[in-house]
C-alpha cells in the first residue's frame, strides 16, 4: 500500500521555441553566478516545537552567518536570532546540532565564543556559558532537571577530549556526564527523563565502521547509573538511537550489511522492517535524523536505494509499513510532529527546501527554499541514474546530466566536454537532485557525471567497505571508468575530460590526474594532495581516518608516499585549478600550496585562487562566485571555448600562446 501526493513546481518559466548553434561551453546560461548567490541559503538543522518549526540557514549574502528562523502554523517566517549572531558549532570540525528549542525557548551555540546561549520568545539572546575554549553540540534539553545535555569538546594534553556533559541553565555549570571514550553522539532522553541513550567510539574507528548504542538510568540528581552498552561493536555501525512516546528504544543498525531500523526488546535488539536499504547516514555531523515519530506507536522514516530517498510510515508494533510517494529525491534532517513532519527536501527540478508535510491530508508546504531563482525547464538537465562497469567486475554508480539550454545547441558533429564530479567524505553520497552546482555546467554546454564511487554510502556495507585500504585506487578507477564509459558510448569528447571535486573529492581529483592518463584538465576545492601530511595536520575526529582507508600509520608509511600526488608531481601532465581557504583547519592550506608550486615548477599550466577568512567549504559570496567563475575561466582556457559569461581572468602559470 502506498499514499501519493503531488505538489507543483515552484520555479518555472515559458521556454522559448528557437535554438541558436554554439560550441559547447560557450552557450550563455540563465544560472548566472549572482543569481546562484542572490537570496540563497545553506539549509541546515531543522527542529520542531509543538506545531512550529525552526532551522538554520547559513547566508552567504551575510558573510556566511548562520541564522535561526522559524515559521509558524499561519505561515508566518521570521529570524529568531537577532544580528551579530552566528548560530555554529565546531565540535568535530564539521558541527552540526548548534541548535534546540523546547516550549518556545531556543539554546544554541554561536561563534566565535563558543558560548551557549538561551532566548526566549522576542527576547535578546543571554549567554548560559562563559565565554571559553570549550565547544557544545547536540543539544537535548532535560527540562525535569533544567538543564541541558550534549557533547562537549575542549582541548586536551595531545588531542582534543570529548564527553557527554550537562549544563544547568541557571548557573551554566558544565558537569561531565560520561568520558573515556574518544567520540560521543547522540544523547537523547526517554519520555520521562530517567534514562538516557547515546552513541559513542573510539579511534581507529569511524561511526560508519564501527560504533556503540549504550543506555543509562539518570537518577533524581541527574547522574548517570548502570551504564550498558545494547548494540553495536566492532563490525556494526549504529545511528540516531532515540524513543518512541511510549518509551521503546529505536535505533539504526547495519548488522546485516545494510542500515535498517531495530527496537530494543528484553532479548535483544528486534528488526524493523529489513530490507536492501539504507535508513542510516554516515555521522559526519551531530542530530542528523532518519525517522521521527509522528504518534505514540507510528514513525514517518526515509531511506536511501541506489541514490533516490522515499519516504514511509512504520507501525512498530504491527511492522506495517506503508510508503509515501512524494517529489522528493532527497530527504534529511527528518523531523517529526503531532501528525506531521518537516525535512530538507532535494527535488529533480528545483532548489532544495525546507518543508512541512501533514500526514492525514498529504499537503507538502514548502517552508523556506534554498534560493527563489526561476529556471526555465528546458534548461534544466534531469539525473539519469547510471551503473557501469570498473576494475575488479564491481559495478559503480553515478548520475548523468546532460548539456542542456533553451537557447542554444551545439553543432551536429560536436561532442560536449565531460565534467567527472566527486563528493567529499569519501564515506558521503551524492543524491539525483537539483544541484547548481550542476546545473551551472551543464547549462553551458558540459555533460557531469556525479559519482558514487566504491566507498558511498546509500548502497550497503560491502560497497561502504570496498575502499578500506583502497583510497586513491577504487575511487581513482570508478571515475576513470565512468569517463571511459561515456566516450565510449560516443556522449562526451574524449579530449576534454575534466575532473573535479571538494576536500577528499579534490584527493580523488589529484590522484586520477596524478596516476592516470585520462582526463586532460581538473580542479581542487581546498583538496588532499599529502596524504602523510593529513594525519600528522588534521583534527581528531578525522586523525585516524586513513588508517582504515589507506592503513595503519606509521606501519604502512610506504603507501601514503605512494598515493599522495604531491610525491609524483612528475606524472601529472596536464593543467590543474586550486581553491583554497586560509583559514581551513580539516585540510591546511600549504596542502594545496606545495602541490600548486611544484606543477609551478615543472612547466604545468596551473592557478592557485586563495579565499582570506575561508575555512573548510566557502560560505562568503564573492568567495562562492569567484570559485564557480574561476573554475570556467580555466577550462575555457585549457578546452578552447569562448565563455559567454564576462569573468574577472584567473592567472595560469606556464599558460602557452594560444592555449
Amino acid at each position: 500500500m502506498s499514499r501519493s501526493l503531488q505538489i507543483q513546481p515552484e520555479f518555472t518559466m515559458q521556454s522559448k521555441p528557437s535554438k541558436t548553434p554554439a560550441p559547447y561551453g560557450s552557450w550563455k546560461s540563465p544560472i548566472t553566478t549572482d543569481l546562484i548567490v542572490a537570496g540563497a541559503v545553506r539549509l541546515g538543522d531543522l527542529d520542531v516545537d509543538g506545531k512550529d518549526v525552526y532551522w538554520v540557514e547559513g547566508r552567504s549574502s551575510e558573510g556566511g552567518r548562520s541564522v535561526i528562523s522559524a515559521r509558524t502554523p499561519d505561515g508566518v517566517t521570521r529570524d529568531v536570532t537577532p544580528e551579530g549572531f552566528d548560530v555554529r558549532t565546531r565540535v568535530h570540525e564539521y558541527g552540526g546540532g548548534a541548535f534546540t528549542v523546547c516550549g518556545g525557548t531556543v539554546y544554541f551555540s554561536r561563534v566565535p565564543d563558543n558560548r551557549l546561549y538561551r532566548q526566549e520568545v522576542g527576547a535578546v539572546p543571554e549567554p548560559v556559558t562563559p565565554e571559553s575554549d570549550r565547544q557544545y553540540a547536540d543539544l537535548e534539553v532535560d527540562s525535569r532537571r533544567n538543564r541541558l545535555i550534549c557533547v562537549m569538546e575542549e582541548p586536551g594534553e595531545n588531542e582534543a577530549v570529548n564527553t557527554l556533559v550537562s549544563v544547568d541553565l541557571e548557573s551554566g555549570t558544565t558537569e561531565v556526564l560520561m568520558s573515556g571514550s574518544d567520540f560521543y553522539a547522540t544523547p537523547r532522553l526517554n519520555p520521562d527523563s530517567t534514562r538516557l541513550a547515546w552513541i559513542s567510539w573510539n579511534h581507529s574507528d569511524m561511526p560508519w565502521d564501527a560504533s556503540e548504542v549504550w543506555t543509562a538510568d539518570v537518577d533524581e540528581a541527574g547522574a548517570l547509573k548502570n551504564a550498558r552498552r545494547v548494540a553495536g561493536g566492532y563490525t556494526e555501525s549504529v545511528f540516531q538511537p532515540g524513543w518512541s512516546p511510549e518509551g521503546d528504544l529505536v535505533f539504526v543498525s547495519d548488522r546485516t550489511g545494510w542500515w535498517n531500523l531495530y527496537r530494543l526488546q528484553e532479548n535483544g535488539p528486534e528488526p524493523l522492517c529489513p530490507m536492501e536499504a539504507e535508513f542510516g547516514l554516515p555521522q559526519w555531523v551531530f542530530k542528523m535524523s532518519t525517522y521521527a515519530f509522528i504518534s505514540p506507536s507510528t514513525m514517518a522514516c526515509t531511506y536511501t536505494r541506489e541514490g533516490i530517498w522515499r519516504l514511509a510510515l512504520l507501525d512498530i508494533h504491527t511492522r506495517e509499513f506503508t510508503p509515501l510517494e512524494t517529489p522528493c529525491t532527497s530527504i534529511t534532517g527528518l523531523r517529526g510532529g503531532d501528525g506531521f513532519v518537516a525535512f530538507t527536501a532535494g527535488f529533480p527540478d528545483q532548489p532544495d527546501a525546507q518543508v512541512r508535510l501533514d500526514i492525514s491530508s498529504n499537503h507538502l508546504e514548502i517552508l523556506r527554499p534554498s534560493s527563489r531563482i526561476r529556471i526555465d525547464p528546458d534548461s534544466i538537465s534531469p539525473a539519469v541514474p547510471v551503473a557501469y562497469p570498473t576494475e575488479g567486475g564491481r559495478t559503480a554508480h553515478a548520475f548523468l546530466y546532460r548539456p542542456r539550454n533553451r537557447d542554444h545547441h551545439a553543432p551536429e558533429e560536436e561532442r560536449p566536454p565531460l565534467l567527472v564530479m566527486i563528493h567529499g567524505g569519501p564515506t558521503a553520497a551524492t543524491a539525483g537532485v537539483f544541484n547548481l552546482k550542476i546545473q551551472f555546467w551543464t547549462s553551458r554546454g558540459f555533460a557531469v557525471l556525479d559519482v558514487n564511487y566504491g566507498g558511498s554510502t546509500g548502497f550497503g556495507r560491502l560497497y561502504r567497505e570496498v575502499l578500506n585500504g583502497n583510497w586513491g585506487v577504487v575511487d581513482v578507477d570508478d571515475c576513470v571508468s565512468g569517463a571511459r564509459y561515456l566516450v565510449d558510448r560516443g556522449e562526451v569528447d574524449g579530449n576534454r575530460l575534466a575532473i573535479t571535486g571538494g576536500s577528499a573529492g579534490g584527493y580523488t581529483a589529484l590522484a586520477a590526474l596524478t596516476f592516470r592518463n585520462v582526463f586532460t584538465a581538473g580542479a581542487s576545492h581546498y583538496g588532499v594532495s599529502n596524504l602523510e601530511a593529513l594525519t600528522e595536520e588534521t583534527h581528531k575526529f578525522e586523525s585516524r581516518y586513513l588508517d582504515r582507508l589507506v592503513g595503519p600509520y606509521p606501519e604502512k608509511r610506504d603507501l601514503y608516499l605512494e598515493r599522495s600526488p604531491l610525491h609524483h608531481v612528475k606524472r601529472l601532465s596536464c593543467p590543474v585549478i586550486f581553491f583554497q581557504g586560509l583559514d581551513d583547519k580539516v585540510v591546511p592550506p600549504n596542502q594545496s600550496e606545495r602541490m600548486a608550486e611544484a606543477l609551478r615548477e615543472r612547466g604545468i599550466p596551473v592557478a592557485l585562487v586563495t579565499f582570506a577568512g575561508e575555512e573548510h567549504g566557502f560560505r562568503k559570496a564573492d568567495s562562492i562566485k569567484r570559485a564557480y567563475e574561476g573554475e570556467l575561466y580555466f577550462y575555457s582556457r585549457i578546452f578552447g571555448f569562448d565563455p559567454a559569461d564576462t569573468i574577472e581572468p584567473v592567472d595560469i602559470d606556464n599558460l602557452h600562446p594560444g592555449v
